[in-house]
């Protein structure tokens, strides 16, 4: 299993028209592969919508896309100057990550954490976030946990869907009282960012 990340930057007002005609044209790209999830960022790089396909492989990714593009109704139609930088990553699931998408009803903000690691460490970064994530999701589910494959390499990245940010600043508090987190990895961090995003209506996770 893959996912394919793709985060589109778009011109200041856009957003709610670029959700809008995706809607509408979503039905007929779910004839050839799921949905994941959909998101707008509110708070950190603004303008952004990230969608996220999950394939069994590149192959499949490649062939689907193929097929899909044929569709007279599929992409979208948006204005191209709608956009102003386009990105495509692929990532491979932690071995303890839960499928993302199947209708979650899970929250309605969900923040994205991206890490980049020191080359090589990957392997001891799942091992310890493995260990310690059982007892983080004592405080709130783990959304989505995975590495890249394609793109920006060495990265990690993890999302956690709150009732709102309350809740998140409540959850953050509690858990890092513990001692079980967060997973002992900054001796392997090179840097952190991340984002809070809002699930559009036709969002299988939201």
């Amino acid at each position: 299993m893959i996912y394919e990340v793709r985060t589109y930057t778009l011109k200041p007002g856009s957003v709610a028209t670029f959700e809008e005609n995706f809607a509408k044209a979503l039905p007929h790209r779910l004839q050839y592969s799921p949905l994941a999830a959909f998101w707008h960022t509110e708070i950190g790089p603004l303008n952004q919508v990230i969608h996220v396909w999950p394939y069994e492989s590149l192959d499949e990714r490649t062939r689907i896309r193929a097929e899909a593009a044929q569709d007279p109704n599929w992409p979208p139609a948006n204005d191209p100057d709608m956009y102003v930088n386009m990105e495509s990553e692929i990532f491979i699931p932690a071995p303890f990550m839960r499928p993302l998408g199947d209708d979650q009803a899970l929250g309605n903000i969900y923040e994205m954490r991206s890490y980049t690691y020191k080359t090589g460490s990957m392997g001891e970064v799942l091992k310890r976030w493995e260990a310690a994530v059982p007892h983080r999701e004592e405080f709130s589910p783990l959304a989505a946990a995975w590495y890249t494959e394609l793109g920006g390499l060495n990265k990690w990245v993890h999302i956690w869907p709150y009732k709102d940010l309350d809740e998140r600043n409540r959850v953050r508090e509690e858990a890092v009282k513990t001692p079980h987190w967060p997973p002992p990895t900054r001796e392997f961090l090179v840097s952190q960012e991340n984002k809070i995003m809002v699930p559009a209506s036709f969002s299988p996770t939201h």
